[in-house]
């Protein structure tokens, strides 16, 4: 790039992504993201998480060989849900950016990943083959994109790069480690059905939906409240994130949700 295009790229860093750029980190700085209530509904959301998403990667096989094929044919027949999961993360991800709106699809991920796993449980798998087979597909359809678009949620309302960091250092690792959880729920006496795992699962997907709907209420309420304390309608997006270093404490600041 020239000067002036690299000067152009840093100013719109500066006013579209962190509130000081390439700043040091400082872990005492860092840690007073953890002051906010909204951080620790955040990691509840990922731990709701990651035991759909540990349950649908770890054991896609074993939920798909109760419909009874051959070892070779349910390998198979794990590729087309994982496709489709792919493409509906693109849908979501892209449709959330559309709209500039995070919580909604989130929670429509959630949605998918809970009726998925009531479907499968609640039917006679042995006698309604395509039905079970579906549901697995929408177990895919809400694992991968809620994941993806929450990281992206709670990073576009922390302007301050350091309480970024740790927020994101703390919340990934916590969805990754339900995968313990995950693989402890699937236990052997429980096969085929594995009811009491599907239950589980289906419980943490629901749990995940009010989280997700009550934060975004909340956000939703207090930008409300901040435009009429100021008598003025401001948006996230009207406010320069140079200006947001301080979070929910500076006047000015509008949530993302």
């Amino acid at each position: 790039m020239t000067a002036d295009e690299k000067k152009l790229a840093f100013y719109r860093i500066q006013i579209d992504s962190s509130a000081v750029v390439n700043e040091k980190f400082n872990l005492r700085d860092a840690a007073k993201i953890l002051r906010h209530p909204t951080s620790w509904v955040i990691l509840a959301i990922e731990m709701c998480l990651g035991i759909p998403l540990q349950s649908v990667s770890l054991f896609l096989p074993q939920i798909v060989g109760r419909l009874g094929y051959s070892t070779v044919k349910t390998n198979l027949y794990t590729v087309a849900p994982n496709v489709t999961g792919a493409a509906m993360l693109l849908i979501l991800a892209y449709s959330s950016d559309l709209t500039r709106w995070r919580f909604p699809f989130i929670a429509l991920g959630f949605l998918f990943t809970f009726c998925g796993f009531i479907i499968y449980a609640a039917i006679d798998v042995e006698h309604s083959l395509h039905v079970a087979y579906f549901a697995t597909f929408m177990m895919t359809w809400g694992t991968s994109a809620p994941s993806v678009i929450l990281d992206v949620w709670y990073n576009n309302n922390i302007a301050d790069e350091n309480r970024r960091v740790l927020l994101t250092s703390i919340g990934v690792p916590v969805a990754n480690v339900m995968g313990v959880v995950s693989s402890n729920i699937f236990r052997p006496q429980d096969a085929p059905n594995y009811i009491p795992a599907l239950a589980t699962t289906a419980a943490f997907g629901a749990t995940g939906i009010l989280l997700t709907l009550a934060l975004g209420a909340y956000m939703m309420w207090d930008n409300a409240r901040r435009n009429r304390s100021q008598g003025r309608r401001l948006r996230a997006r009207d406010v320069p994130t140079e200006k947001l270093k301080d979070g929910p404490a500076c006047k000015d600041f509008r949530w993302v949700y």
